[in-house]
């Protein structure tokens, strides 16, 4: 192929919307690169939605969506400033900065917003599997290792009195107890999972 025909070729590919341009940008995103993209949670509710939506979305619906996240309403309730205030957002920083770093693909004009392949990256630092309820099972082995530690102890009292051994069982009784309440300490400071989208 010539360089005329090389040139018609990419100028029918993007008039079509495929791309022949080899990227610069490496196909794993840095952490930095990551952090960076994500650190604000317009960002955050783009990559959620986008994750779940099937093919190109309008960016007005998807604006709708992340100021109803942010005014914790549905979209119905939603003001028009609220609307405004998050499309404007959205159009003028945020799907732009995405899109330079190949997460979505923008096209400004129709307004129309498309997730790529590498957004699968920036969606492993946002997974929270609202679908798993399984129970945390530190509390079942905590008051498995405290039952033991009772038995023990009671047993060590009734066949040989209290002694050295009983002051042993107590001292494991209280390191477990110790750090089960660390544990629950802990867990009960946790911040609050990133909600999903419904």
């Amino acid at each position: 192929m010539g360089v005329g025909g090389e040139n018609e070729f990419r100028r029918r590919s993007v008039e079509s919307g495929s791309s022949t341009e080899p990227t610069d940008r490496p196909t794993v995103i840095s952490k930095d690169d990551a952090f960076h993209l994500l650190q604000t949670s317009r960002r955050r509710d783009v990559v959620r939605y986008m994750a779940r939506a099937d093919g190109r979305v309008e960016l007005r619906d998807l604006a709708e969506q992340v100021a109803a996240w942010e005014e914790e309403t549905t979209v119905e309730s939603l003001s028009s400033s609220d609307r405004q205030r998050v499309y404007i957002s959205l159009y003028q920083t945020h799907l732009p900065k995405l899109d330079e770093h190949g997460i979505v693909d923008y096209d400004k004009d129709r307004g129309i917003v498309e997730r790529r392949r590498r957004a699968r990256q920036l969606e492993s630092y946002l997974a929270v599997d609202p679908v798993d309820t399984a129970p945390d099972p530190w509390p079942r082995r905590y008051g498995v290792a405290v039952l033991l530690c009772v038995v023990f102890t009671g047993a060590s009292i009734h066949e040989f009195g209290v002694g050295p051994s009983t002051g042993l069982a107590l001292l494991v009784l209280a390191t477990v107890g110790a750090v089960a309440v660390g544990h629950w300490w802990s867990k009960r400071d946790g911040s609050e999972p990133i909600p999903s989208v419904s």
